[in-house]
């Protein structure tokens, strides 16, 4: 039931089934079918349904508050007594822009609250890192969620929304992204990668055929190129790069940017344990102090 609660607040919270499913990693009709199952294990309705949609009722909004209590102890009950008796290792996925990103700052407070952990950082692409938490060769990974639907044993949330940019040589002259990206050789964010795929759908929207001119994955080796003058190209905001972000033009693209979502990939049951717990919190606090 400590699942269907979860699922409760989380819909009471965001307003919604859908929002509440893609922050929990489910379809819509799962949400559904869990806040069913807790309303009949209750004997109460939580929602007044009318049509495809759910208001949270006088019932919802008493047990809203109560949940989250039942939620805290269940938490509390796994939570050693110190940070001296977390043991054990963690091995952590996650991609490049992550790991010269939050990654370290997250670390550090990890390693503050937790000093006796092991923790293993696996580097790697998006669909490799997923693959490796499929198989159990990884306890977790921070990478960008994927465009298709996942295995049912597995959990995503999202962490971070990161808005494209148009990135170009200092040099360069232009404030149009779009014409500037049908006029200059384009530094191409590798189309096998997620972000590369939106990058794709993107220029396909605009009808744009780039120049090519170089293709690879690494985001801060792309600025690199961009910032020598082989081309423009489009980034995520995100990663070792906006440190030096003055060195090269960062273009906005206004009502047509689009973004990738960061997530936190586990299986489900990894996320009750409470060493997983503690590295969550110590990201989204680093994410907190970013706002």
């Amino acid at each position: 039931m400590i699942r269907e609660l979860r699922t409760f607040v989380s819909a009471a919270r965001r307003g919604t089934f859908a929002a509440a499913g893609q922050h929990v990693g489910l379809t819509q009709s799962a949400v559904s079918a869990q806040i069913k199952h807790l309303e009949d294990a209750l004997g109460v309705k939580l929602f007044d349904r009318t049509g495809r949609s759910a208001t949270l009722n006088c019932a919802g909004q008493r047990a809203v508050p109560l949940a989250e209590e039942i939620l805290d102890i269940f938490s509390r009950m796994g939570t050693p007594d110190s940070a001296n008796n977390f043991q054990g290792a963690l091995r952590i996925g996650a991609i490049g822009s992550v790991q010269t990103g939050l990654l370290p700052q997250a670390l550090v407070a990890l390693k503050q609250r937790a000093p006796f952990i092991e923790v293993n950082l696996v580097p790697g692409v998006s669909l490799n890192l997923l693959s490796q938490v499929d198989a159990g060769e990884l306890d977790l990974a921070i990478m960008i969620r994927p465009p298709f639907n996942l295995p049912k044993d597995l959990s995503v949330e999202v962490i971070a929304r990161e808005p494209f940019v148009l990135i170009a040589a200092r040099d360069v002259q232009g404030d149009d992204p779009l014409q500037l990206l049908r006029e200059q050789p384009f530094v191409r964010y590798d189309r096998g990668s997620f972000g590369g795929r939106q990058v794709t759908q993107f220029l396909k929207e605009q009808h744009i055929h780039t120049q090519p001119a170089l293709e690879l994955d690494e985001l801060d080796a792309i600025v690199k190129m961009v910032r020598s003058g082989l081309g423009v190209s489009l980034v995520p905001m995100a990663g070792m790069w906006l440190e030096h972000g003055s060195d090269v033009r960062v273009l906005r693209l206004e009502n047509l940017t689009f973004f990738r979502e960061i997530v936190l990939l586990s299986k489900y049951a990894q996320r009750q344990l409470p060493l997983f717990e503690l590295f969550r919190a110590c990201v989204m606090d680093v994410l907190d102090a970013a706002k």
